[in-house]
């Protein structure tokens, strides 16, 4: 059986590494990984290929960075010779960024089948364009693994066929469970001379939070309010880096700005945090596994068994994010939904052997 991974962006990665750990154990499968080149800074990709300890991409398509339907479209116009040159039995997709649905809408127009790690995660949001991803990727896969049971919810109120879907659980947290002594050994938090529980830690990139000058200066004060409790670390992406770059970032206080981290620093810092406060999916994830506060700083979330098993709060307003921050304290349990026990890749492993 040949399986051809997708990937492109951050995220991709540390679903990838688990299922590919997972099925180089099943006897008989030949994989074969492309990474989109969707993410091509160095400490946004590459890095990440070290650091899970994933096989060098078999093919890289080298798309780069550009509006939503123009990288769409070289993704799919790079990534159909591909399929046809290797006639995978399985193409694996992971998650909701462009490279996700462009592979989708490829093999669905092939005849390939695909199958979707991290499916039917709905946020309700039409105006978020990883909300089309998902609708249209699931839309068009053969299989849908899915992380949560809300996750099977949602696909049988669109209509999906029950035979389509398995529930598999969370490989985020396959990977986290992985890496979380290795993560411990990286020292950041020494480094960054802040003390555990005692610094909030921050992502922010959304279009939602950093694209509008209005909204981004308010959350950015914010955090410039919770920095005067305590450090605020601040790994920049490189879009909120553009947006930022002409503004008076010496009037936030203690926010400190550093580039984008290889995960397992990253990692350390998220398990040390007092709280975290992002408008990421993953994050959202790893702080319910770890039992550490999260501020989602958005209106809806598409993982709301963070919100109704985890420690995930939305908190859209950043006249209560700062307020809310200092408030937050981390109770020492981890509370992990069904299915987040560090075994979802080998359930997708044996659902695929099961396929052929």
């Amino acid at each position: 059986m040949k399986i051809l991974h997708v990937v492109g962006a951050r995220p991709n990665f540390m679903k990838l590494a688990p299922c590919h750990r997972a099925l180089a154990a099943v006897s008989g499968v030949e994989q074969l990984v492309v990474h989109t080149g969707q993410h091509y800074d160095d400490a946004m990709s590459d890095s990440f290929f070290r650091d899970l300890e994933i096989p060098r991409p078999d093919i890289n398509l080298g798309v780069g960075s550009a509006s939503h339907a123009a990288q769409t479209a070289r993704i799919m116009e790079r990534f159909e010779p591909a399929v046809l040159e290797h006639r995978p039995d399985w193409v694996l997709v992971y998650g909701d960024v462009n490279s996700t649905v462009a592979a989708a809408l490829v093999c669905s127009k092939i005849a390939v089948r695909l199958a979707h790690v991290e499916a039917g995660l709905r946020s309700g949001d039409r105006s978020m364009p990883e909300e089309i991803n998902r609708l249209v990727t699931d839309r068009l896969a053969d299989l849908l693994l899915t992380p949560s049971r809300d996750a099977d919810d949602n696909l049988r109120r669109e209509g999906v066929d029950p035979g389509r879907i398995e529930f598999v659980g969370n490989v985020m947290v396959d990977t986290l469970l992985h890496g979380l002594q290795r993560a411990r050994h990286q020292s950041m938090r020494e480094q960054l001379g802040v003390q555990e529980h005692e610094y909030a830690l921050v992502t922010i990139h959304r279009p939602s939070n950093v694209d509008e000058p209005a909204r981004l200066t308010a959350v950015m004060g914010a955090l410039g309010s919770v920095a005067l409790e305590m450090p605020v670390v601040f790994p920049i992406h490189p879009r909120t880096r553009q947006r930022l770059m002409h503004r008076d970032l010496e009037a936030l206080g203690d926010v400190r700005l550093l580039d984008p981290l290889p995960y397992h620093a990253m990692l350390d810092l998220v398990a040390g945090a007092r709280v975290v406060i992002t408008d990421s999916g993953g994050l959202q994830e790893e702080t319910t596994a770890l039992g550490i506060p999260c501020l989602t700083v958005r209106e809806n979330t598409e993982r709301p068994v963070t919100v109704t098993e985890g420690t995930n709060r939305l908190a859209p307003d950043p006249d209560e994010l700062a307020r809310l921050a200092i408030s937050a304290r981390p109770n020492g349990a981890a509370r992990r939904p069904e299915g987040w026990d560090g075994k979802a890749a080998e359930r997708i492993a044996l659902s695929l052997a099961a396929r052929g």
